[in-house]
């Protein structure tokens, strides 16, 4: 008798969260993040976390999520402060508070060998912990960081557009409207994305907070991890969509030479969103890392 056959895997317009533990994690100052740990609890090897994009949710992982799940690992998503289903807590929004904050799940959850990835500001997570945390390094395997800057964030020209255009409450107006506000995040996608993947994106921006946008764009601008990365020592691989516009290549690739033994792969055609739009590769990276990576 022929064994029944396993159910199609999900589309990767289904971005629902995978099942799995949903926890809330409190920080020092009162945040409480939204946290979902899934796979399996006696997986081999480290275990997968990975913060997220400004304006994103835990979501933006789910199809990279999934690939590894099928692989049989175990993964911690969880949601930044002030975005999706987590608080702001009391303390200003920093890139050095997000990478605090990333500290406090892995001493939650009690993690002692883990990849982390990182997408844009998560990116930015992942380094800032780095820098700030060097007491837990030793059970880093190693980092994937997607899309993202560890300085350059601020230029006259850039703030002038982020204020005018992301700042203010009324741009949720066009993006509240779903055919106007796919057209405007169209661009941070690189070629032939998926509809239902531009259109989270807005409704993800849309869910955010002005303020908290706002206090975000400020923390991004006033980050600089280039001297604090001169003294991480962990393994570390860069991925770069050719297409993004909203982190200019050059300051993707300059995390490689603060970063030693970091290595760099450019995805062609690439835009901003990554897990989104290659989460076959983004997952590839974290596969290698995870087997070749630091063991403790």
């Amino acid at each position: 008798m022929s064994s029944p056959a396993a159910p199609p895997a999900p589309s990767d317009d289904d971005l629902t969260l995978p099942p799995g533990d949903e926890l809330v994690v409190v920080t020092d100052d009162g945040a409480r993040l939204a946290v979902t740990v899934a796979g399996p609890a006696g997986a081999d090897g480290p275990v997968v976390v990975m913060p997220h994009c400004w304006t994103g949710t835990r979501a933006v992982w789910v199809p990279v999520a999934r690939r590894l799940l099928a692989e049989g690992r175990r993964v911690v998503l969880y949601d930044q402060r002030g975005h999706g289903a987590s608080s702001p807590g009391g303390a200003p929004l920093t890139i050095d508070r997000l990478g605090d904050d990333l500290a406090t799940v892995l001493r939650y959850l009690d993690l002692p060998d883990v990849v982390l990835v990182g997408h844009s500001m998560g990116g930015m997570t992942v380094m800032a912990f780095a820098c700030r945390h060097p007491d837990l390094l030793g059970g880093v395997r190693g980092v994937v960081l997607a899309a993202t800057a560890a300085h350059g964030m601020s230029t006259p020209a850039r703030e002038r557009l982020w204020r005018m255009a992301l700042w203010r409450s009324w741009v949720d107006v066009p993006m509240g409207w779903p055919p106007l506000g796919r057209l405007l995040v169209r661009g941070t996608f690189g070629v032939r994305p998926r509809r239902a993947h531009v259109e989270a994106t807005r409704a993800m921006f849309v869910a955010t907070e002005a303020g908290v946008r706002r206090d975000s764009v400020v923390a991004m601008g006033d980050m600089d991890l280039r001297a604090g990365l001169g003294a991480v020592d962990v393994p570390a691989t860069v991925l770069l969509g050719t297409r993004d516009t909203l982190i200019a290549n050059p300051l993707t690739r300059a995390i490689a030479d603060s970063l030693r033994g970091a290595s760099l792969t450019e995805l062609a055609g690439a835009g901003h969103m990554l897990p989104f739009e290659r989460p076959d590769e983004v997952a590839a990276a974290v596969r290698d890392m995870a087997g070749s990576g630091r063991r403790r």
